[in-house]
C-alpha cells in the first residue's frame, strides 16, 4: 500500500459522516441513519476541558495551548475539514487519524513549552520500575512519551535551524513538501513498538523509526534506525529520529531547504553511545535535556558532533548490515516539532501519528515471534503465558494449562490495601471442559493402574475405587501437586488451609531425599495441574449413579417456521446428524437417548419405540398444566429406533405443510422437556427451534415491549431485564433436574431475546440467532452451528467450586449458570466452549514465599452417564511491590473480565454509569502505575505499563460495542443477544470480538500457506487497490477496493470487472486457480478456529454495505459517537492527569 495514496476525506470528530454520492446514509434495513451524537471527548479541534495542568514549581512553562484554530487556519468555505486540516489531508497512509497540535485561540503561534528541567533520579518506594510504554506528542499541553529506563543521561544538544525530515518512502524529493505527500500532510514520525527483545518485520516502505533499548545493567542504550539518515550524519554515526527543528549538531546544521537522498530502507546501527533526548518543543538556543527519568544531564560525548573518522559519506553504499537491537517505544523518540521552526504550510498540521501509539498488531506479532516456538512449561509458579493469539504448545508440569485458566495477573498483591490502590481486578477466566489439541494430551510417561486418558480431549482419569478421591479434612481441597507430604509420607499438609491430614494406608508411599513421593510422576494428581477423578456414589444425586443423558429436539411448526423451509431443512439434517451424538472415548455408539416434540399453540409428543411400524403422535392442548403423555417410547436409542425416527422426520414437514397457525407458546415447551427428563430420571439437553414472540395464551406469554425511546435514559436497563419472573422460576427447576436448554431463534421481528434467553443463560445453554432466516442464504451457517452444538462434549448436572489458599477468596462469578448459594456454581449443562469468570478479594495478608493457590473442582455427569470430578490447580506469585503486579498482568484476560462486569451491570444501572465506571477504573489502574512505578517525568507524558499498553485501545472497543453504545441500526434483540453471548466467551473469543482481525489478501505471495499478517482495524489502513478479509468470531467480511486489478477480480469472483461483483455475496465461487484456493482455504481455517460459523459478506468499496463493515474498524470514530483510538488515548491521559493532580 502506498503511504502517499489519497482517499476520500474523513469528516471531523463530532460532525456528521459524509455520505457517498448516490445514496443516503442508510441503516441496516435501508432507513435513513441517525445524526451522529456528540462525542463525550470534544471535537478534534475544540478545547478539551480540564486538560490544563499546573506545571511543577520552579519550571517555567507556557500554558498548554487549546482552543479553536486561528482565523488564518480556517478552511475555505464549503470545504469539509478534519480538525484544522484541509481536504487533501486524509490519505490511506499511516497517519490520518493522528492528532494535530492544538493552538491557542488568543495567539497565533505562541512561545513553545519551556524545557523540562533534568532532575536526579529519585528512589522509588516500590523498587525498580517495570518496562513501560510512552508516546511523545504534543496535544493540548500533553506529550505522550516513552519507556522509562535507567540509562545514563544523554548528551546535551543545541538547536540549529530546521532541516528536512525523511519521508516514509525513504527519499527526499528536490522541491515542494516532503515526498509526494499532499500539500497539507506532514510525514509521519513512526515509532516501532513491541516487547523488548523483538524486532518487528520491516514493511515494504519502512517508516523512519528510532528505537532504543535499556539494558538491565543500566549501561548505554544502543540506538538503531531504519530509513535514510538524518542530515549531517554519515553511516556509523549516531542515528536519531529527528524533529524538524533539531539538527545533528549546531556546527553541522544544514541550511533550510537542503535536500538529501539516501538508499531507501537502509538499516543502521550506531555505536553504543547514549542517544540525545527528543523532547517537547523548546526555544531555539535552549539546551535539550533529559526528562528527569535518567538523572542529571552530562556534557557532550566524544565524537558526538560529527561522523566517526572513516565513516562512509551519505551517498556511498552501506557497510555489512549489523543486527538491529531490540525495538521498543522510547520516551523521547516521537518528537513534537516546535511550531516556530516548522515550514509555514506545516505549522498547523502536527498531530499524533497513529503509528506512534501502541499497536495491537505489533504486540501480537512480537509475542508470536518471541514465544510461539518454545513450549510453555507450567512447572514454575506465577508464569505469565503467551498471548491467546499465539499458537503454542503447553506442557503440564503441575499447574493447569492456560487453555483451562487464565488470570488477570499472575502476581497478586500481598495486602488488600495494595490491591485497592492498584485497582487491577484480581480474576481468573476458567474454561473447565476446554478441548486440548491432541499433541497436549497423554504427557505422562508411566500411568499408574486405573489411569489413562479417556478420550483425546480430556485429561487423565484417576480411579481410587470405593474410597474415592483423597481430600483435606478441613477445607475439602482435592489431592494435588501443591500438597506437601511430611513424616516420611504418613501425613500430608494441605497447601490451602495448612491442616495436617493422615494418608490412608492404601495411598501410602515413601518419600525421596527431596521430600517428594517416589511415585509422584506415576500419579496424575501429584504431577499434573489438570486431571479427573472418578466419583463415588457419594457424589451422586440421591446416592444413586446417574443414567446416561438424553437429547430432546423441540421444533416450532407454526406458519413462520414452515413458510421459510426451516422445518423441512431441520428434519432432513437430523436424519444424518443423529449418528454423530457425542460418545465417550472408545465407545462404538453414543449412550445418549433422543426424543421429539413439535409445537405451535399446542404440543405434539411422538412415540418412536423401535417395535412400532409407524410413529405415534399425542397432542397436549392444556398448556397451562403441562404433563408428558407417554413414558415408554418417548426417549429411545437411535440405532434401535432408526427406522421409526426416519419415518417421523419424513412426516413432520408434510403433516404441518398447510398450517395457518401463527401463534406459539414457549415456557410450556421447556416445562414439557424438563418433565420428560424428570420422568426418565436423567439429565439432558433440550434443543429448541423457535421463530416468534410467544403471544399465545399460556404461562410465559410475552408482549412486544421494544421501545427505542428508552435508549440513553434511566429506563434503558429494563430492555435487558426479563418481562416476567416465570422464566427465572422455570430455569431454577431445570437446573435442579439437570435440564440444559439450547435455543435456536429464527426471528423476522422482535422476539424479546432478553426474556427468551433467561432459561438458556441460567442452565448453561447457548442461544443462536438467525434474523430473517432464508434457507438459500443461511442454511450453511445454521446447519454448521447445529452440527457443532449437537456433537460437542458436554458435562451435565454439574457443580463447580473454586477453592483458594488462605488470604484470598472467590467473591463474584460471571457466566451462564445458576447460583443458589455464594460458593457453588450450578450448571445443568457445561460444554467445551463455556467459561466462568471468577473475581477474588483479599480476606487476609498473603506471603511472598507461599504465593496464592487456586483449585477449581467441577463435578459433572459425562455423556456416558459417568460421574466425574475434573480438577484444575494453579499457583500464583504474591508481591509487596506494585511494579511486580504491573509486570505480570494479562490485558486480554483483564478485558474479558471488564466486558463481562460491564455487560452484567447494564441490567441494574444506566448504561452511561457503566461506561463511566469502566473509564474511571482504567484511569485509576494507569494513574497508580504512573505514580508508584514509573520514574519521575513531565506530567505531559502518558506512561503505560508494558503489559498494559493495549488496555486503552481494547477498553475503547468495549465502550464502543453495541451493548454499551448502540448505533441506530442495532436492535434491542441484537444487544440482548450479544450481551448473553459475551457472558460466557473465553479470552481468545473476546479478544477477536472486540478488536477484529483485518487481513490483506493480495499482499502476501499466492503460494504462501501461512495466514497473511494482519493490519490495524482502521479505515486508513485500507488501500483501494487491495482486498481485505475481516473477522470477529461472529462475522466475516471480504472488502473489495474499487481499484483492484482486473485479473484479481476475475480469479476470485469469476467476473471481469469491479462493477460486476455482487455486493452482499455470501459465498465465493469455487474456481481452480491459486488465489481462489488460497482465499477459500483461509476462510475455512478461520471458521474452524471459531466457536460459531461466520457467515461471509462481500462488501464493495463505497457501497451501501460498507457502513456495516466500517462498524468493525474499531480504531476509528464510530457512527454511534464512539471515540477513535487516538481521541480515547487523549481522554484517558486527561483522566490520569486529573487523578494525579
Amino acid at each position: 500500500m502506498s503511504v502517499n495514496q489519497s482517499a476520500p476525506p474523513v469528516p471531523p470528530f463530532g460532525q456528521n459522516q459524509p455520505v457517498y454520492p448516490g445514496y443516503h446514509p442508510a441503516s441496516y434495513g435501508g432507513q435513513p441513519g441517525p445524526a451522529v451524537p456528540a462525542s463525550p471527548y470534544g471535537a478534534y479541534n475544540g478545547p478539551v476541558p480540564g486538560y490544563q495542568q499546573t506545571p511543577p514549581q520552579g519550571v517555567p512553562r507556557a500554558p498548554p495551548s487549546s482552543g479553536a484554530p486561528p482565523a488564518s487556519m480556517q478552511a475555505p468555505c464549503g470545504q469539509t475539514t478534519y480538525g484544522q486540516f484541509g481536504q487533501g489531508d486524509i490519505q490511506n497512509g499511516p497517519s490520518s487519524t493522528a492528532q494535530m497540535q492544538r493552538l491557542q485561540g488568543s495567539q497565533q503561534f505562541g512561545p513553545p513549552l519551556a524545557p523540562v528541567v533534568s532532575q536526579p533520579a529519585v528512589l522509588q518506594p516500590y523498587g525498580p520500575p517495570p518496562t513501560s510504554t510512552q508516546v511523545t506528542a504534543q496535544l493540548a499541553g500533553m506529550q505522550i512519551s516513552g519507556a522509562v529506563s535507567h540509562a545514563p543521561p544523554s548528551s546535551v544538544l543545541g538547536y540549529g535551524p530546521p532541516t528536512s525530515l525523511a519521508s516514509a518512502s525513504g527519499s527526499f524529493p528536490n522541491s515542494g513538501p516532503y515526498g509526494s505527500y499532499p500539500q497539507s500532510q506532514a510525514p509521519p514520525l513512526s515509532q516501532a513498538q513491541g516487547h523488548p527483545g523483538v524486532q518487528p518485520p520491516l514493511r515494504s516502505a519502512p517508516p523512519l523509526a528510532s528505537s532504543f533499548t535499556s539494558p538491565a545493567s543500566g549501561g548505554p542504550r544502543m540506538p538503531s534506525m531504519t530509513g535514510p539518515l538524518p542530515p549531517g550524519q554519515g553511516f556509523g554515526s549516531l542515528p536519531v529520529s529527528q524533529p524538524n527543528h533539531v539538527s545533528s549538531t549546531p556546527s553541522h546544521a544544514l541550511p533550510p531547504g537542503t535536500q538529501m537522498t539516501g538508499p531507501p530502507g537502509t538499516q543502521m546501527t550506531g555505536p553504543p553511545v547514549p542517544p540525545p533526548s527528543m523532547h517537547s518543543p523548546q526555544q531555539a538556543g535552549y539546551q535539550l535535556q533529559q526528562n528527569g527519568s535518567f538523572g542529571p544531564a552530562r556534557g557532550p560525548q566524544p565524537n558526538y558532533e560529527s561522523p566517526y573518522p572513516g565513516a562512509p559519506t551519505f551517498g556511498s553504499q552501506p557497510g555489512p548490515p549489523q543486527p538491529l537491537p531490540p525495538k521498543r517505544l522510547d520516551p523521547d523518540a516521537i518528537p513534537s516539532p516546535q511550531l516556530n521552526e516548522l515550514p509555514p504550510q506545516q505549522r498547523a498540521r502536527h498531530r499524533i501519528d497513529p503509528d506512534a501509539i501502541p499497536s495491537p498488531i505489533q504486540v501480537i506479532e512480537d509475542d508470536r515471534n518471541n514465544r510461539g516456538s518454545e513450549p510453555f512449561v507450567t512447572g514454575v509458579r506465577g508464569q505469565v503465558p503467551p498471548l491467546v493469539t499465539t499458537n503454542f504448545l503447553v506442557k503440564d508440569q503441575g499447574n493447569a494449562s492456560p487453555r483451562y485458566i487464565r488470570c488477570t495477573s499472575y502476581n497478586i498483591p500481598c495486602t488488600s490495601d495494595m490491591a485497592k490502590q492498584a485497582q487491577v481486578p484480581l480474576a481468573a477466566v476458567i474454561k473447565p471442559l476446554a478441548r486440548l489439541p491432541p499433541e497436549e494430551t497423554g504427557l505422562l510417561c508411566t500411568p499408574a493402574p486405573g489411569t489413562g486418558p479417556v478420550d483425546q480431549a480430556s485429561p487423565y482419569v484417576v480411579d481410587h475405587g470405593e474410597a474415592g478421591p483423597l481430600r483435606c479434612n478441613r477445607c475439602k481441597a482435592y489431592m494435588c501437586p501443591l500438597m506437601t507430604f511430611i513424616e516420611g509420607g504418613r501425613r500430608f499438609q494441605c497447601s490451602f488451609c495448612s491442616c495436617v491430614n493422615d494418608v490412608p494406608p492404601q495411598y501410602f508411599q515413601h518419600l525421596d531425599h527431596t521430600g517428594k513421593r517416589v511415585d509422584a510422576y506415576d500419579r496424575p494428581e501429584l504431577s499434573l495441574g489438570s486431571y479427573e477423578f472418578l466419583a463415588t456414589v457419594d457424589y451422586c444425586k440421591n446416592n444413586k449413579f446417574p443414567s446416561p443423558p438424553a437429547f430432546i429436539f423441540m421444533i416450532d411448526v407454526s406458519y413462520n417456521a414452515i413458510r421459510t423451509g426451516l422445518v423441512r431443512l431441520l428434519c432432513e439434517e437430523l436424519k444424518s446428524l443423529l449418528d454423530y451424538l457425542p460418545r465417550e472415548g472408545g465407545a462404538e455408539e453414543s449412550a445418549i437417548r433422543v426424543g421429539f416434540v413439535t409445537y405451535n399453540k399446542v404440543l405434539h409428543f411422538y412415540n418412536v419405540k423401535s417395535s412400532l411400524a409407524q410413529p405415534q403422535m399425542m397432542v397436549v392442548s392444556d398448556v397451562a398444566d403441562m404433563f408428558v403423555p407417554l413414558l415408554d417410547g418417548f426417549l429411545v436409542n437411535v440405532r434401535e429406533s432408526r427406522a421409526v425416527i426416519t419415518s417421523l422426520l419424513d412426516k413432520i414437514p408434510e403433516m404441518f405443510a398447510d398450517t395457518r397457525e401463527t401463534e406459539t407458546v414457549f415456557a410450556p415447551v421447556i416445562q414439557a422437556g424438563m418433565e420428560a427428563l424428570k420422568a426418565a430420571e436423567c439429565a439432558g439437553k433440550l434443543f429448541l427451534f423457535h421463530t416468534s414472540l410467544p403471544i399465545a395464551e399460556a404461562p410465559g406469554k410475552l408482549k412486544n415491549r421494544d421501545d427505542r425511546k428508552l435508549i440513553n435514559t434511566d429506563k434503558e436497563k429494563t430492555l435487558f431485564q426479563p418481562q416476567t419472573g416465570t422464566y427465572q422460576t422455570l430455569a431454577k427447576d431445570c437446573v435442579a433436574q439437570g435440564c440444559c436448554v439450547d435455543l435456536f431463534l429464527f426471528p423476522n421481528q422482535y422476539v424479546d431475546v432478553a426474556t427468551l434467553s433467561v432459561v438458556p443463560q441460567l442452565t448453561g445453554g447457548s442461544v443462536y440467532k438467525y434474523a430473517c432466516f432464508q434457507v438459500e442464504n443461511d442454511q450453511e451457517r445454521f446447519l454448521s452451528d447445529l452440527r457443532r452444538d449437537v456433537q460437542k462434549v458436554v458435562g451435565f448436572d454439574a457443580v463447580m467450586r473454586v477453592r483458594t489458599s488462605t488470604g484470598i477468596r472467590a467473591v463474584d462469578f460471571f457466566g451462564a449458570f445458576y447460583m443458589s448459594n455464594t460458593t457453588d456454581v450450578e450448571l445443568a449443562g457445561l460444554d467445551e466452549d463455556k467459561t466462568v469468570a471468577v473475581e477474588f478479594k483479599h480476606d487476609d495478608r498473603l506471603s511472598e514465599e507461599s504465593g496464592a493457590l487456586l483449585q477449581c473442582a467441577l463435578l459433572y455427569t459425562s455423556c456416558a452417564g459417568q460421574r466425574r470430578l475434573r480438577i484444575h490447580n494453579l499457583a500464583l506469585n504474591c508481591c509487596t511491590q506494585l511494579a511486580d503486579l504491573y509486570r505480570n498482568c494479562e490485558t486480554d484476560t483483564l478485558i474479558n473480565y471488564m466486558a463481562k462486569f460491564a455487560y452484567r451491570g447494564v441490567v441494574n444501572s444506566p448504561v452511561k454509569t457503566v461506561r463511566d465506571t469502566l473509564i474511571t477504573q482504567c484511569a485509576q489502574i494507569l494513574a497508580c502505575y504512573r505514580k508508584n512505578c514509573a520514574s519521575p517525568s513531565s506530567a505531559g507524558q502518558l506512561i503505560l505499563p508494558e503489559c498494559m499498553k493495549l488496555l486503552p485501545v481494547y477498553l475503547n472497543c468495549v465502550l464502543k460495542s453495541d451493548v454499551l453504545q448502540p448505533g441506530a441500526e442495532v436492535t434491542t434483540d441484537d444487544r440482548a443477544y450479544v450481551r448473553q453471548l459475551v457472558s460466557s466467551m473465553d479470552v481468545a473469543e473476546t479478544n477477536v470480538f472486540f478488536y477484529p482481525r483485518l487481513l490483506p489478501l493480495t499482499k502476501s505471495p499466492i503460494d504462501s500457506t501461512s495466514e497473511p499478517p494482519a493490519v490495524r482495524a482502521s479505515e486508513e489502513r485500507l488501500s483501494s487497490g487491495d482486498i481485505y478479509l475481516l473477522e470477529n468470531g461472529l462475522n466475516l467480511f471480504v472488502w473489495v477496493g474499487a481499484s483492484v486489478q482486473q485479473g484479481v477480480v476475475q480469479s476470485l469472483f469469476n467476473v471481469s470487472s469491479f462493477s460486476q461483483i455482487t455486493s452482499g455475496l455470501s459465498v465465493l465461487p469455487v474456481l481452480d486457480n491459486p488465489l481462489s484456493r488460497k482465499v477459500r482455504g483461509l476462510i475455512d481455517s478461520l471458521r474452524a478456529q471459531r466457536m460459531r460459523y461466520m457467515k461471509l459478506i462481500v462488501v464493495k468499496q463505497e457501497d451501501k454495505l460498507e457502513m456495516l463493515f466500517k462498524h468493525f474498524l474499531v480504531e476509528d470514530k464510530s457512527l454511534s459517537g464512539g471515540a477513535s483510538y487516538v481521541d480515547f488515548l487523549c481522554h484517558m491521559h486527561k483522566e490520569i492527569r486529573q487523578l494525579l493532580s
